[in-house]
């Protein structure tokens, strides 16, 4: 029986983010994995919230230090409840946190009313700079992202009602790819990521997302593809480099593999 909890590589293929991003929060404490049979990382599905969050706000352009010192904060107020448990909201330059009715600035602890339907959460946030379109088809997006733990086939529906009225919606693409993972369909969050790579045909994390996919699906030459046009676009993705080192080797291609090493080791040094 596979043991329980989510590998660094499935919160990669559900989430889209960076080992140096999982990475950053294990040494600050703020997710604590256990050890799997083999010694390999095995995270909770709070943690993967949380992940998400730490992602989707740093997507949003908020600092990396930031979102840090607000996680550990809100770590402070209450260390009783995983941190999963609390929304977390963009206000311009600031952050705020939200749970139940209660809404607080966390660097200064002040209450505050939001005068604004929840946009900027982080478990609704916006991502990508797709901005007239996200506004125009906001109501779809948020719907499905809230409906995502409640009601997964409902926030399916949500997902292509917002890809259909705005096919150039990057990240509608990206969560209905990531919510379709979660629930073993990689064969269709396959098809949603080329669908969205036909509307942004230079976009890295579709086309990351999409060799992530592939790879769990068995098809690990297609999926070198993706890595290396994510390469092509991105070429400081040190995931990307890590990810197509290993398929290169598989492959038999070791020239490749190793310059794609020394590339992941060159990006990841302190």
């Amino acid at each position: 029986m596979r043991p329980a909890g989510l590998t660094v590589r499935d919160i990669q293929a559900m989430l889209g983010v960076t080992r140096g991003m999982i990475g950053s929060l294990m040494s600050a404490g703020l997710v604590e994995p256990h050890r799997g049979g083999r010694g390999e990382f095995r995270f909770s599905f709070q943690d993967a919230v949380l992940i998400r969050t730490a992602h989707s706000l740093r997507t949003a352009h908020i600092s990396w230090a930031q979102i840090l010192r607000a996680l550990r904060r809100l770590r402070e107020f209450n260390n009783e409840r995983h941190l999963s448990a609390v929304r977390i909201t963009a206000v311009g330059n600031r952050l705020a946190a939200r749970e139940g009715s209660k809404f607080w600035l966390i660097d200064s602890g002040q209450y505050v009313i939001p005068l604004e339907a929840e946009s900027g959460s982080a478990d609704v946030v916006l991502l990508g700079g797709d901005g007239e379109a996200a506004d125009e088809h906001h109501g779809d997006f948020v719907l499905a992202c809230e409906l995502e733990a409640a009601d997964p086939s409902a926030a399916e529906a949500a997902y292509r009602r917002a890809i259909q009225a705005a096919p150039a919606f990057r990240d509608a693409y990206l969560n209905l790819g990531c919510l379709l993972v979660s629930r073993g369909r990689h064969a269709d969050a396959a098809e949603i990521y080329r669908l969205g790579l036909e509307q942004l045909h230079d976009d890295p994390t579709l086309h990351f997302n999409l060799g992530v996919v592939l790879e769990d699906l068995g098809a690990a030459r297609e999926a070198v593809v993706s890595y290396d046009r994510c390469i092509e676009l991105a070429p400081d993705d040190a995931d990307a480099h890590y990810n197509a080192a290993r398929l290169h080797q598989e492959l038999g291609d070791s020239h490749r593999a190793i310059r794609h090493f020394n590339q992941y080791r060159r990006l990841e040094r302190p």
